[in-house]
């Protein structure tokens, strides 16, 4: 009879802090039947879900997360943890390192099977060694074998012998309930605004009139952060919980046209094609850029430009503008907020709400692990919280009863005073008021193209999933793309009359897409490089804007040296 092995030694405890705590994944179905949950770590990513999850201030530990280098230096092991409904679901973890010249390709995987059991499982770097072309920490994959199904995931980064880990402090459950709560949700309304419009569309879907609720913005708008995307979203639940409170049946029609990392620079070129496709006319607009807006070029002109186009549609819709706020309590509401007050518009602050509760502990409703999924997006709560701020306001629009004299000029109706505000000189700019799309679909008269070698049509785009489905829609799907096959016609060329022009390209993090040089009338514009941003997404730039109309000629080469790779023009935004 053989007794039993000796046991062995039992592993050493490890300081350790969090990059995910208790955060909702849920896995979207791919073409194969499988799911997936994208969680991205680079561009500051995983520094800032160790401070916010992980209560991590140690400056030279937050350092070596920045590379592949400091990472292993740092890490001795990662715990994961991941609950679903069936504890015997199978999931395969995957923590991705980018690489230097294949940015997706190029990189070590990090991974190991595990259960949807809550039970812990581990991954040793000491098992892995690096490639020479291991760059940076990139993205976490939850891949399951269900697809649309709901978790939640925990993850811990062990750390090698040197380094220490603050007390991870377990979060206290939030009471939606509280008075707290409630004070922190009215503290967002930054302004009532004339909220004449707001009334109007109120009592229509009071009478059983149809309504359509419309969003436009960046990725919070999509849904970043919400799990599942379609129905956990700001957007979402603000448009339900209007449709609960003032509709008498399901007359309240819902828009969501929110497109990650882009700026109202783009925005205001999609509006036409995304928020009024079909002929739709909302009766209420919420315009939500105030997080994605740094990399205007105008610094406010495209937005006010947005913002004056919305309000000056023929059947007169009511807009409101949102302040949404990053991990780091940054917004742009102070450059933007001027063109509220111009128009005397509603306003509502995301930063003004959760920020100054951030901040005292004795006050505090949520941390902000509990309100950011990342760096950037909102969690299941926190877009919860946003749909409650939107809620307040149109709860006060309510309040407020009939017409409001306005405060500018005594006398004179809500209307009328907004329609003489929208003869002033803007407060910022409105030189893109008019502009529109020219793709393969939407042409212009004005315009003479010259497809040169752009001949083909690419059909890797940016997708987005619009108003309540979880399906995606490529962005600009009617585009020009040259495709390396023909280096003697590598050129796009068009003559065009107007007086402001804008080139939409795609970006991309691929190592098969190169660089475009761009000359208006003869003389060197800019290169549109898409690795400047290095992922996949829609990428918008002046190439002219002036005070008369004219005639230009636009030309988009290929560098010879980049020939052989791929360049796509994904349309062009002019105004006459």
């Amino acid at each position: 009879m053989q007794g039993p092995k000796a046991p062995k030694n039992p592993e050493k405890k490890r300081p350790y802090f969090y990059i995910m705590r208790e955060k909702e994944i849920f896995s979207s179905r791919q073409e194969d039947g499988t799911g997936i949950q994208y969680i991205y770590e680079s561009d500051g990513r995983l520094i800032n879900s160790a401070q916010i999850a992980g209560n991590v201030t140690d400056k030279e530990e937050l350092k070596l997360l920045e590379t592949v280098e400091g990472f292993g230096k740092l890490v001795h092991s990662i715990g994961i943890f991941v609950e679903t409904e069936n504890p015997e679901e199978e999931i395969e973890f995957i923590f991705q390192i980018y690489g230097k010249n294949d940015l997706y390709g190029g990189g070590t995987n990090l991974k190991t099977k595990l259960k949807g059991d809550g039970m812990e499982y581990k991954i040793l770097l000491s098992e892995y060694q690096w490639t020479e072309d291991d760059n940076i920490p990139g993205q976490i994959k939850f891949i399951f074998q269900t697809p649309e199904i709901m978790g939640k995931a925990s993850v811990k980064l062990y750390l090698n012998d040197g380094y220490d880990a603050p007390e991870q402090i377990e979060d206290e459950t939030v009471n939606i309930n509280s008075e707290q709560y409630s004070q922190m949700v009215r503290s967002s309304l930054l302004s009532m605004g004339n909220t004449f419009r707001i009334q109007k569309a109120i009592q229509k879907a009071k009478s059983g009139k149809p309504v359509t609720l419309a969003y436009i913005g960046g990725s919070i708008t999509q849904g970043a952060g919400a799990t599942p995307i379609h129905t956990e979203c700001y957007a979402y639940k603000s448009w339900k919980m209007f449709q609960k409170k003032f509709a008498i049946k399901e007359n309240v029609k819902f828009i969501k046209a929110g497109v990650g990392g882009t700026p109202s620079e783009l925005g205001m070129l999609r509006f036409e094609r995304d928020v009024l496709r079909e002929n739709e006319q909302p009766d209420i607009i919420v315009i939500e850029f105030a997080v994605n807006d740094e990399g205007d070029e105008t610094k406010g002109d495209c937005y006010e430009s947005l913002v004056r186009k919305a309000l000056k549609l023929p059947w007169k819709p009511a807009v409101i503008l949102l302040f949404s706020v990053f991990a780091n309590d940054w917004n742009l509401q102070e450059r933007l907020m001027p063109v509220g007050l111009r128009y005397d518009l509603p306003m509502v602050s995301i930063k003004d709400a959760v920020v100054p509760q951030f901040k005292n502990k004795e006050k505090q409703s949520i941390t902000k692990n509990q309100f950011f999924y990342d760096m950037f997006h909102p969690s299941n709560l926190g877009h919860t919280i946003m749909a409650d701020c939107l809620s307040y306001f149109f709860e006060r629009c309510e309040e407020t009863k009939g017409l409001r004299k306005n405060k500018f000029v005594t006398g004179i109706f809500d209307e009328e005073t907004l329609e003489r505000r929208l003869l002033e000189t803007p407060v910022i700019g409105n030189s893109f008021e008019s502009v529109h799309l020219i793709d393969k679909k939407d042409s212009y008269v004005g315009a003479k193209i010259d497809e040169g070698g752009f001949v083909h049509c690419d059909k890797e785009l940016q997708c987005v999933e619009i108003d309540d489905s979880l399906m995606t829609v490529p962005e600009f799907p009617h585009n020009w793309m040259y495709n390396g096959d023909s280096p003697e016609n590598a050129y796009f060329e068009m003559k065009i009359s107007c007086k402001a022009l804008l080139l939409i390209f795609k970006d991309s993090g691929e190592t098969n897409v190169g660089k475009a040089d761009v000359w208006v009338d003869t003389e060197y514009c800019l290169c549109a490089d898409p690795h400047i941003n290095n992922w996949l997404h829609c990428n918008a730039v002046i190439l002219f804007n002036e005070k008369e109309t004219k005639e230009h000629i636009v030309r988009i080469e290929i560098p010879k040296e980049e020939r052989e790779k791929c360049f796509t023009i994904l349309g062009f935004g002019y105004v006459k």
